[in-house]
C-alpha cells in the first residue's frame, strides 16, 4: 500500500491525537513512508470523540514520541505536507515569493524545540494576510 502511495504521489496523513485518544496500539509504517519517500502530513483532527485537540504543538510532540518522527519531519508534517495533502501547496505551506504571508515566528533555536515542550507558547509574533497581528 505505501509503495502504492508512493507512485500515485499521496500524502499519508497522521493524526497522533486520535491515536491516543483511541488507545491505539498500531503505528503507522513511519518507516516504510520514509523508504518510499511518502510525504507525512500531521494533523490535529480536532474531533470531539477521538481528538479533541487543537494545539498544533502537542501534535507535534504527539508525532515525535508517539511515531519517533524526527522534529523537523514533524514540522513539514503540520505545514508543507499539510498544505499538499489539502491540495492548497501552491498557495499555503511554504515561506515563498508569490505565497499567502500566514505564518508564525516562533521565540526558538531548533525545530526540537516545539515538539520537545507542550503548554509553553513560545510564538514571538504572527503574520496573516500579510499583516503583523498581535499576540
Amino acid at each position: 500500500g505505501v509503495r502504492a502511495m508512493a507512485g500515485q504521489g499521496t500524502v499519508a496523513t497522521l493524526l497522533p491525537g486520535a491515536f491516543y485518544f483511541l488507545r491505539e496500539t498500531r503505528l503507522p509504517p513511519i518507516e516504510l513512508l520514509r523508504k518510499y519517500q511518502v510525504p507525512m502530513a500531521i494533523a490535529t483532527d480536532l474531533n470531539p470523540g477521538s481528538s479533541p485537540l487543537a494545539s498544533l504543538q502537542l501534535i507535534m510532540n504527539m508525532a515525535c514520541t508517539l511515531f519517533r518522527m524526527t522534529p523537523e519531519e514533524a514540522l513539514a508534517g503540520v505545514t508543507r505536507h499539510a498544505a499538499r495533502a489539502l491540495g492548497s501547496a501552491q498557495s499555503i505551506g511554504m515561506l515563498r515569493e508569490g505565497m499567502e504571508a500566514d505564518m508564525v515566528l516562533w521565540d526558538i533555536t531548533h525545530p526540537a524545540e516545539l515538539a520537545s515542550q507542550f503548554g509553553v507558547n513560545p510564538i514571538r509574533q504572527r503574520i496573516v494576510a500579510g499583516e503583523i497581528t498581535h499576540v
